[in-house]
């Protein structure tokens, strides 16, 4: 599993899903932090990645693609 964590959650949580043996990546890593949702979606779907992410929007944004 390939987690890609979005900017609303702490990057330190990339350490202890590693540690939990689970790949993850935070946004900040990869991209602008003031990069629009459709862009984050794009790259994680690009890559493979599941956003994990405290946004309401998301699934909104998944539903119409």
């Amino acid at each position: 599993m390939k987690l890609l964590l979005d900017m609303n959650l702490s990057p330190r949580w990339v350490a202890w899903l590693a540690g939990e043996g689970i790949e993850a990546v935070h946004w900040s890593t990869l991209g602008a932090p003031d990069a629009p949702d459709e862009t984050i979606m794009a790259v994680a779907r690009a890559e493979g990645y599941i956003v994990l992410t405290h946004d309401l929007d998301f699934s909104a944004i998944l539903a119409a693609t």
